[in-house]
């Protein structure tokens, strides 16, 4: 592939709802820029972009998919990711290496809970957008509907660019409503504007000039003035106005049927900015501590972000990176300014899909990927060793779902300690997490779809089979008075017998605070030698207590008096002397059941709080305040986690995946009584 300038090259993420045909419209653009010689089919799984194995089955985008082709004189890096809420991960690597989006929207089913959400994402990080209404060959396709619905839900900025000549089975083309042209067939072609919509053509002509010269004081008053704005002008003030986020360009075609694919491909040269139009970049200079600005050119100091990690069973592990500045040659050598080691710097590649095609070298603004980099992981960012510079690394969600990953057998678990690391590599947004109390593995992820997508990768790419199933919870036991309690063990048997005796205080410490032991013997009753094996007895029964056998916190135990023997006594007396001793005074103590309590910050619609205060309350929740943030509800509240595991499945049910939250441990709290029965009575059946 012929080497651009950063002036000519566009990465472009394509964002959507789940099924608005993203992977088809990529396809398309492919196809018509000669990049491919056949047409892929979703359902055939024969797509460029989805080739995992996981895709192809589910028919779902789950990786984000690096499609690289040459339109024009432009080079346009493609960033297929995937629409189901589960791997928005993919999503914000695709969003934080792209200058430009294009959010597709069906023309049936219209504005989606995804396309709303995608939305947010674009205007967080302030990326010029086209919108692309796909699907007009569709049964019940409506253009004006859903146009309404955009304009309602994303705001009046969507402006359209192109109006659709027929719907549905007789959708022909588009007309582009800066020429005011039409265009029928694919290749393109020019034909007579049909008179059934010409009126449509010249109202929704005003009303794109009417949106385009406020960018311009010169033309608006030209315009006031009644003068006839050129195509020209139009032409550049709609760049100027999609740049600066002021006007969204909406489009119009069908990606399966490839017709008006072609228009969207000029419209992103035209009307999104290159890495060179988007301006310099911040980062940190790792020497000077200080921060520069960074020209996206090729004589600049390089900096290139690794954004993704995958281990290919053929190439080893590979390194998705973004040039952001100066140039990065195959063969060479650059510094990792994160872990501050030298890398060296084998081929490097441009991925379509999961064909490579080598190349030389990658300049600024340019995508592309390097094999078995030993220490650089995705967040990191390759530089020079004299000029170290560090970007700023992608802000990934933190996991919502727990579910606990059994071994299918023993030669898994061996082989779970090295595969787990490796998946949660590939995908920022899964973490594993190891609950020592329940002797649970946990996989955390976005949801279950996720988790179940993670464990057939286990499966498919390592040889590791899982077993996912709800985590159990870990509860503890900890004591409400202060007791004391005594233990002799003593036995004899001929020979050598055993006796350890000794006296436990238990007094129960504040929430959160552990567990101590101390010691205050006088007049040498217990020998110093034998309390370090006191302290074992106690801190091993601790671990099982009396109501339910789980772990015991809360409390500070004392050894104050005791006896030995002078022949019998023995570490192993003494250990279990303590033992007994401690299980006595817990039983003594009126012991009561912990739970954990996580804090939630639940993000939903306004019209939806209500129900979700009413669900919260059936959880055992206490709310603890709501802040008001552009028409949703971020709601505070603390609830047991026995009650909220499968918290991340119920808000999408409720709010037809409008909602989001963010979960944290925050302290332990006695469990009710008539629930803490429950518990307890489960625990003791066999």
């Amino acid at each position: 592939m012929h080497r651009h300038s950063s002036g000519k090259i566009r990465n472009v993420v394509l964002l959507s709802h789940s099924g608005a045909g993203k992977t088809s419209l990529a396809e398309a653009m492919l196809f018509n820029s000669g990049t491919i010689s056949r047409l892929g089919n979703v359902a055939d799984g024969t797509t460029i972009s989805d080739y995992d194995p996981a895709e192809v089955k589910r028919q779902i985008s789950i990786n984000l998919s690096l499609l690289p082709l040459v339109w024009k004189e432009s080079k346009l890096n493609l960033i297929d990711t995937p629409g189901y809420p589960d791997f928005v991960a993919e999503v914000k690597a695709g969003l934080a290496i792209s200058e430009g989006a294009i959010i597709v929207v069906c023309a049936v089913s219209s504005v989606e809970v995804g396309t709303e959400q995608v939305w947010r994402y674009v205007n967080e990080v302030n990326l010029p957008s086209l919108i692309f209404i796909n699907k007009m060959d569709r049964e019940n396709a409506n253009f004006f509907n859903v146009l309404k619905d955009i304009q309602a839900k994303l705001g009046t900025r969507c402006v359209p660019i192109q109006l659709p000549i027929g719907s549905q089975k007789d959708f022909q083309g588009v007309v582009d409503l800066v020429s005011k042209k039409a265009y029928t067939g694919t290749p393109p072609k020019e034909t007579e504007l049909p008179p059934s919509i010409a009126d449509d053509v010249n109202s929704y002509h005003e009303k794109l000039v009417e949106a385009v010269v406020e960018v311009d004081d010169e033309l608006i008053a030209r315009y006031l003035d009644g003068e006839e704005i050129s195509e020209e002008q139009i032409c550049r003030c709609l760049k100027a106005a999609t740049k600066s986020g002021k006007v969204v360009p909406v489009l119009v075609g069908s990606a399966l049927k490839n017709i008006a694919v072609t228009p969207l491909l000029d419209a992103i040269p035209d009307y999104l900015p290159s890495p060179e139009e988007r301006g310099a970049v911040i980062a940190a200079n790792v020497s000077t501590k200080t921060e520069e600005t960074v020209e996206p050119s090729a004589e600049s100091p390089l900096s290139a972000l690794v954004f993704k990690t995958i281990n290919d069973p053929r190439m080893g592990r590979l390194s998705y990176l973004r040039v952001y500045s100066g140039t990065l040659y195959s063969n060479s050598q650059a510094w990792n300014a994160n872990k501050e080691t030298a890398e060296r710097i084998g081929q490097l590649f441009i991925l379509r899909g999961k064909n490579q095609e080598p190349v030389p070298q990658l300049t600024a603004g340019d995508i592309g990927v390097v094999a078995k980099l030993t220490s650089t992981s995705t967040g990191d960012t390759l530089s020079l060793r004299e000029h170290p510079l560090k970007l700023a690394p992608i802000q990934f969600p933190e996991p919502v779902l727990n579910m606990a990953a059994h071994p299918k057998s023993r030669a898994d678990l061996d082989k779970m300690s090295t595969v787990l690391p490796k998946i949660c590599e590939e995908d920022p947004s899964l973490k594993v997490q190891r609950e020592v109390d329940i002797g649970e593995i946990l996989l955390c992820g976005m949801g279950d779809t996720h988790l179940e997508v993670a464990a057939e990768r286990l499966s498919s790419k390592f040889g590791v089979e899982v077993n996912l199933q709800v985590p159990k919870v870990p509860y503890k036991e900890t004591i409400t008075i202060t007791t004391k309690a005594e233990y002799k063990h003593k036995k004899q048997t001929g020979g050598h017998g055993q006796y350890g005796h000794v006296f436990l205080e238990l007094e129960p410490l504040p929430r959160g605070a552990g567990f101590e032991f101390t010691e205050r013997v006088v007049g040498g009753a217990v020998p110093k030698n034998y309390i370090p094996a006191v302290e074992k007895g106690v801190n091993e029964a601790r671990l099982e207590g009396v109501l339910a056998g789980y772990p015991v916190v809360d409390v500070k135990v004392t050894l104050y008096d005791g006896s030995s023997h002078p022949v019998d006594s023995s570490d192993m007396s003494f250990k279990i002397a303590g033992a007994q001793a401690l299980k006595k005074g817990l039983s003594q103590a009126q012991p009561v059941l912990l739970e954990p309590i996580v804090s939630l910050a639940i993000t939903v619609p306004d019209s939806l709080t209500g129900d979700i205060i009413g669900d919260l309350n059936t959880k055992r929740a206490r709310v603890l305040g709501m802040t008001p943030s552009d028409g949703m509800n971020i709601i505070e509240a603390q609830a047991p986690l026995a009650e909220v595991q499968r918290y991340a499945v119920d808000l999408r049910s409720m709010t037809q995946g409008r909602g989001t939250f963010t979960i944290e441990f925050s302290h332990y709290e006695e469990v009710p009584p008539p629930i803490a029965q429950k518990i307890i009575a489960q625990r003791s059946q066999p």
